[in-house]
């Protein structure tokens, strides 16, 4: 879990629950995390007694100040008497973290403290050949390999220091070097190694003593240095300040009237908000998550962009008004489309393909397959024609048309069976089976439709009338194939099997909520309204939603359809919103979204579910995705309050 991330779409900083530094992404949001995870320790010494700031003697509260990506972290030790107040942040247009640490005396007497502060860094993400040394130049401690180098420095300048060997044979690091209060490792280590200062501080009786520490990354000793010139030249309080004045003027520029739903919604709002920008790309990727936890069970992780999740990011941060976001992604998305008009899988951050497992050929029947779900390709269309229409920004929309639109919109076209007019099979949403899918075959009749309005647009009104066609026959034949006259509801889709049978699929599905969200049918159609009935009362978990009936995926009771998701939860309320026509009968999605509320970390982060036994949060954390779903249901429910009597 990533508690408290602070980033500027370069550099990404992420801490863990205990308030361990646990990963330093540079230089793409999400690509290149240069600790990989494993953590970078803070230490603190008094009185002749040691100890971590992750062990259990402390207490922890980690959250953001107000409307803003600075961090407001109070850690206390009733053992030691000591309370420290920590402030993170990257600077906005820079590539350094600075951290702000401020130690309290609780005793009441004279106290002379110690701060340690480890650093274990992973150049490239492996921790061979690196090299760690204190610099003459800066007097600075400095970490390089190859095109990435790390500048650490404080002021009041750190009184000691210590590079040395870790993770090798018997060394575990100068970290334990720390924990008797002195530091003799080298001025110089290669290898695979680590380093820690130590901070001295002088603090009174009942009084306080703060120091500034920060890391500056670049792809030289140039770049670093320089930029811990800048540091030390302008300070970095004024750094701070500027970071806050930054983000909360950024949030200011629209409200939405979000505000008047309440303090805690309309900050789980605008924390939502930020929490995304952090996971958003200088290139114009957005990422799903930037939690490396997930790797030691998964050997991957979720630092990719799925240009379904980005399609939902950018909607809700068009929806928000933030459409210079969504711009670059949407370009981004035109960059890395296949030749064919489609999208892979999932993107690295930089845009090269991602890992991926959805297989290119049959084995079996040698034959090639399009390995693809092909609600990524239909999203962006669907989001890019709902940005048109809120910004209306036709020129930006004309460098896009021929090589994004039309070719996805062709493809999506094409890629159907000639008997039911159905898309041929993909992968659905959640990765885990091929088959022809209601939410695949929903999101293609938006895609398309997007595209027909597009092409009515630049007046090519043969492409209109195909996208449009296409689009019809579609949504007769999820009527036809994919409604159950027997359940009285939608299925979740046809599986394929090896020898291109089509299977019914009847599990509940949160997704199917696609049916009506994408316009394919009247949100009061009685085959809407069944499924939607079926959907709120199969997969409620203590108030949330699971994804689907008896999913296992990091379940720990079986006696529940699932761990709730906040995207689900947040989906049935849209449901809610949609069919409302009196504000009365918006009660329900309130229920739901103040659920999420409840259930947010202190820091107002939102993961990918909610353990309903445990009472935790559980999965990556944060999750991109939730949040924009937080965003897009309250923006709906605000804008449905302001039309229902």
């Amino acid at each position: 879990m990533r508690d408290i991330p602070v980033g500027n779409g370069s550099l990404l900083v992420n801490f863990d629950e205990k308030y361990q530094l646990r990963d330093i992404y540079f230089p793409h949001v999400g690509q290149e995390n240069h600790t990989e995870g494993f953590p970078c320790r803070f230490g603190v010494r008094v009185d002749g007694m040691f100890s971590w700031v992750a062990w259990d003697d402390w207490k922890r509260e980690l959250r953001y100040l107000p409307d803003a990506l600075v961090t407001d972290v109070r850690l206390t030790n009733e053992n030691l008497g000591l309370e420290i107040n920590s402030n993170d942040l990257v600077a906005g247009d820079e590539n350094v973290f600075i951290r702000k640490v401020t130690v309290r005396d609780l005793f009441g007497k004279d106290r002379f403290v110690q701060i340690f502060l480890h650093h274990d860094f992973r150049i490239y993400e492996n921790k061979i050949g690196d090299t760690a040394y204190f610099d003459p130049e800066t007097h600075a401690i400095v970490h390089y390999k190859k095109h990435r180098y790390f500048l650490i420095d404080t002021e009041p300048h750190f009184d000691q220091f210590a590079t040395g060997r870790k993770a090798f044979r018997d060394r575990e690091g100068t970290w334990r070097d720390a924990e008797d209060g002195e530091l003799f490792g080298g001025a110089k280590t290669e290898g695979s190694v680590d380093s820690t200062i130590a901070v001295h501080l002088a603090v009174e009786p009942n009084g306080a003593a703060e120091f500034y520490y920060w890391i500056a990354a670049g792809i030289d000793h140039y770049q670093v240095s320089h930029l811990n010139a800048r540091v030390h030249k302008k300070g970095p309080g004024e750094y701070l300040q500027e970071t806050l004045s930054r983000w909360r003027g950024w949030l200011s520029r629209h409200d939405a009237g979000v505000s008047q739903l309440g303090d805690r919604l309309a900050g789980l709002f605008r924390r939502s908000l930020l929490v995304i920008n952090t996971h958003i790309d200088h290139a114009g990727t957005i990422i799903a998550a930037a939690d490396h936890d997930v790797a030691e069970r998964a050997t991957d992780h979720y630092s990719y962009m799925w240009t379904r999740d980005g399609s939902f990011v950018a909607n809700a941060l068009d929806a928000a008004g933030y459409s210079d976001i969504s711009r670059h992604f949407f370009t981004t998305c035109q960059k890395v489309v296949h030749e064919r008009g489609y999208f892979l899988q999932k993107y690295n951050p930089d845009g090269s393909v991602g890992s991926g497992w959805h297989p290119a050929w049959d084995a079996g029947r040698n034959r090639e397959l399009i390995p693809i779900q092909e609600d990524e390709t239909a999203l962006v269309l669907w989001a890019l024609w709902e940005h048109f229409e809120r910004h209306r920004d036709l020129d930006f929309i004309s460098g896009l048309y021929k090589y994004l639109v039309v070719k996805c919109a062709d493809f999506m076209t094409d890629f159907r069976d000639a008997v039911t007019g159905l898309p041929l099979p993909s992968w659905n949403l959640w990765e885990d089976r091929r088959g022809i899918h209601t939410f695949t075959c929903a999101s293609v009749v938006a895609g398309l439709r997007a595209a027909a309005n597009f092409a009515e647009l630049f007046e090519e009104n043969e492409n209109c009338i195909k996208y449009r066609k296409a689009a019809d026959e579609i949504v007769n034949a999820m009527k036809a194939h994919l409604y159950s006259a027997e359940l009285g509801r939608f299925l979740r889709g046809l599986l394929a099997d090896g020898d291109d049978n089509l299977i019914p699929d009847p599990l509940i599905d949160a997704s199917l909520f696609g049916v009506f969200y994408f316009g394919c049918f009247d949100v009061y159609d009685e085959m809407v309204t069944n499924t939607m009935h079926a959907v709120a009362t199969q997969l409620a978990v203590d108030g949330g939603v699971a994804r689907f009936e008896n999913d296992g995926y990091m379940r720990t009771n079986e006696n529940v359809a699932g761990n709730a998701w906040f995207i689900c939860t947040l989906w049935l309320a849209e449901y809610y919103i949609a069919k409302a026509r009196t504000k009365a009968e918006l009660a329900p999605a309130m229920q739901l979204i103040e659920w999420c509320v409840d259930r947010a970390l202190p820091s107002g982060v939102l993961s990918e579910q909610f353990d309903t036994t445990s009472n935790v949060q559980a999965s990556v954390s944060p999750l991109t995705w939730s949040h924009s779903t937080f965003v897009s249901t309250v923006l709906s429910f605000r804008k449905k309050v302001t039309e229902v009597e």
